[in-house]
């Protein structure tokens, strides 16, 4: 017995859901099969539990992809605010979060990422989705009538369209798996190479120690590698460095390379250890500096980098000496060893080739009916609310081409 659909959507995430609840107002049958226990599990952790839903500054300069342009026309098409309406008819709570010297335009729920998840829900619901969970997919094929044809669980599915929302490799415990790379390479599509993004970085070497004897704290600091800048919250973690800066110049990172670290952006060192100088000779180095930086860290670098001016007084080290250091501290080089991979990235670098896709409606050029959307595309966001949008947006005009 095959129960057939018009619409079936892999993925019960941020952009089938969205495809799924559009498809279905159109008075579409569409049917979502999701292989987690739940629909919606990145929605519910993403945020710290608040999900950033979207930002105020959706441009498509905050997207990465081997065509830079592809992203446009879905964005236009399903703008932030058109998602930020919806949000207020459902009567979410929400509110912009003050970034200091991160991405400005992030908006959260004030209470629960729950909320978006319910609202997805509910107008699934109201346009008579069905969805299935704990569903494996075993088969994908297309038969002589041009139909699809899947096995999930021991039962047939049919439909005439198929959407793949099924996302990347990354945190594989909320659902993520190959099956949509695998289902482009079936039919003929072409994928670039796939790495963990949004990701934690890690050391092997005495930095590791220094991170995990600072874990948990947090300073604002500019990292950089030789092409890309953020400036934001950096976070010391037991195996590395996180926060938000490091997070979005993860996407840039590459294996083997070298970053810098500005420890203290807003501050010109080589001025201000200078003045301190003539003001307190007597005083010592850390002194000066754990007025603007935490006093554990500056003790971590002073053990690394400057251990044997550790009973020096000021007077006594030369200003050629301080010009070293505060350069140091502000170009401080260190090259991790690797990412903390899938296991806890955001998102997934790279993806199905966008050249094979139309921008208008996520339908694969040489395969008619088929559609790819999010995060298993070659388009990836920004920290910041930009993935959530561009699901969003990529869902949308799928559910009105299905």
């Amino acid at each position: 017995m095959i129960s057939h659909y018009d619409v079936i959507i892999i993925g019960a995430g941020a952009a089938g859901l969205m495809c799924a609840m559009t498809a279905g107002q159109r008075g579409r049958k569409v049917l979502v099969i999701e292989r987690a226990n739940k629909i919606g599990k990145k929605i519910l952790m993403s945020g710290g539990g608040r999900c950033n839903f979207t930002n105020l500054n959706i441009e498509a300069n905050h997207y990465i992809s081997h065509n830079p342009h592809f992203c446009k026309s879905a964005l236009s098409q399903y703008t932030q605010w058109n998602f930020i309406k919806l949000v207020e008819d459902h009567g979410i709570a929400y509110h912009e979060k003050e970034m200091e010297g991160g991405e400005p335009g992030q908006l959260f729920c004030n209470d629960s990422a729950k909320q978006i998840v319910e609202m997805l829900s509910s107008e699934c619901d109201k346009a008579k989705v069905k969805i299935i969970t704990k569903c494996e997919i075993k088969n994908v094929s297309q038969d002589n009538n041009n139909l699809f044809q899947l096995i999930c669980n021991n039962k047939k599915y049919s439909s005439e369209s198929l959407v793949i929302s099924s996302g990347g490799l990354s945190i594989p415990t909320l659902g993520g798996s190959d099956i949509g790379y695998r289902i482009a390479k079936q039919f003929g599509l072409n994928s670039y190479e796939l790495r963990a993004s949004l990701v934690p970085l890690i050391f092997t070497d005495c930095l590791k120690t220094l991170c995990s004897d600072l874990s948990g704290l947090s300073i604002i600091a500019t990292v950089s590698t030789a092409n890309k800048s953020f400036t934001g919250n950096l976070l010391f973690t037991h195996r590395g460095l996180s926060g938000p800066s490091i997070l979005q110049l993860s996407n840039y990172w590459q294996i083997g390379e070298s970053i810098d670290i500005d420890l203290s952006p807003n501050i010109d060192l080589a001025k201000y250890l200078n003045e301190f100088k003539l003001q307190s000779p007597k005083s010592a180095l850390r002194t000066s500096l754990s007025k603007i930086l935490p006093k554990q860290l500056v003790s971590q670098l002073e053990f690394l980098y400057w251990h044997e001016l550790k009973d020096t007084k000021f007077a006594d080290i030369r200003n050629k000496r301080l010009d070293g250091i505060a350069s140091q501290l502000h170009r401080w080089t260190i090259k991790p060893a690797g990412s903390e991979g899938y296991r806890t990235a955001e998102v997934t670098l790279g993806g199905i080739d966008t050249d094979g896709i139309s921008s208008k409606t996520m339908q694969a050029k040489t395969q008619r009916a088929l559609f790819f959307i999010g995060e298993v595309l070659d388009v990836t966001g920004h920290l910041g609310g930009y993935n959530f949008q561009w699901a969003w947006s990529s869902g949308f005009v799928a559910g009105k081409a299905v």
